[in-house]
């Protein structure tokens, strides 16, 4: 088996001192797994990725990135250089006046150079059948085209890992499915959050649920 990529240790975590929404949960996405993550809503399904992402810091516990333990915002930016983020809403990904701009903002934080942040950028769009939309503006997109942009965006940064929040939200049969066979297709480890069982069958290959605060393995004709 592959070395763990992302990893949880006893991770514990609640609310404005709430009940646990995790109670020292563990975890590790190993390199090339493609991963679902089911449960009931408010099971901490969104809040696992997050703590993972470094947007909410655990209560107790460890996050670790290729073995490192990530402690500091440094660490985490350097870890989401690597992981690629796809939030549930597409709009809170997409902040730039053309598609274009925003697909290129992420090469371009990682040291590229204009001209080379606008190959990848192009290169990307084409790999996913947006060739074309380069100026188009981000905000007039329908929600299955904000959802590809918003792929394109983190494929962009050529990540190791990949970290989905529900992204067949908001798409109709035809974008879901499109959305399927690009993630199927993609050499990169996952974890995908989503009730559609369908779409995950298709894009993942082992399943945990999240339940009381828990994660645990399913075998995948589990009930949530």
């Amino acid at each position: 088996m592959s070395a763990a990529i992302l990893s949880l240790r006893d991770i514990c975590f609640g609310y404005m001192g709430g009940p646990k929404v995790l109670d020292r949960v563990s975890f590790d996405l190993e390199g090339g797994s493609k991963v679902a993550l089911t449960g009931h809503n408010g099971s901490g399904k969104t809040t696992m990725l997050h703590i993972i992402m470094g947007l909410l810091k655990p209560d107790s516990g460890e996050v670790l990135f290729e073995g490192r333990r990530m402690e500091s915002d440094k660490d985490f930016k350097l870890l989401r250089r690597s992981v690629g983020l796809l939030f549930q809403q597409a709009d809170d990904q997409l902040f730039c006046p053309t598609v274009l701009e925003d697909v290129a903002f992420g090469p371009l934080n990682l040291g590229k150079s204009p001209q080379e942040a606008v190959e990848i950028s192009r290169a990307t769009l084409k790999s996913l059948g947006l060739e074309g939309y380069e100026d188009r503006v981000s905000y007039r997109l329908s929600g299955g085209e904000k959802k590809l942009v918003s792929l394109a965006t983190v494929l962009a940064m050529n990540p190791r890992a990949l970290v989905l929040d529900e992204p067949t939200n908001d798409l109709d049969p035809s974008m879901r499915d499109r959305l399927a066979d690009i993630l199927a297709s993609l050499d990169v480890a996952m974890l995908v959050v989503s009730h559609d069982r369908s779409f995950l069958k298709k894009v993942t290959d082992v399943e945990y649920v999240c339940r009381d605060a828990k994660v645990f393995y399913c075998s995948r004709d589990c009930v949530n």
